[in-house]
């Protein structure tokens, strides 16, 4: 695959984003070009990695998840061998939705769910005591105001 992408191959990701389930077949209709070459075209930006992969986004709310917490983590230290073993423990916290390494004062940002107060208050306790954590600052979100989880195009 080139290492510019060509209008079609931006229509494609455009359109998959938009609806990841649909047919080939639809998706080369919309796009404006026959199914075998389009099929070819999904392919190759799977492989070359601009698609990562397919999934559905489910609503946490109505799986019993009523709570959305941001938690800043401040370690004890930096080293690459120190943020490799947090980086680690928190892929192993079911809560952690994303986690994202920062610069600045605040060395990692966890995005968290929780069903209730008591269970994330357990999971803080957890978080504190993982691997090399100075202090742990919360702060439970109040409302939504946008949620895109595209990529403009």
């Amino acid at each position: 695959m080139p290492a510019r992408l060509d209008a079609i191959d931006r229509m494609i990701l455009k359109e998959l984003q938009d609806d990841g389930r649909m047919t080939n077949v639809e998706l080369a209709r919309r796009v404006g070009i026959s199914a075998p070459p389009c099929l070819r075209r999904v392919r190759a930006l799977e492989e070359a990695g601009f698609i990562k992969g397919y999934r559905a986004l489910l609503d946490e709310k109505k799986l019993g998840f009523e709570l959305s917490v941001f938690a800043m983590v401040h370690l004890s230290s930096q080293a690459e061998a120190d943020l490799n073993a947090f980086e680690e423990f928190v892929r192993a916290q079911p809560l952690v939705r994303e986690c994202w390494m920062l610069s600045g004062e605040i060395d990692f940002v966890l995005k968290c769910v929780a069903p209730d107060l008591k269970t994330f208050q357990a999971f803080v306790e957890i978080l504190t005591s993982g691997p090399n954590v100075r202090n742990v600052k919360t702060s439970l979100t109040l409302r939504n105001s946008k949620d895109a989880a595209m990529v403009p195009m």
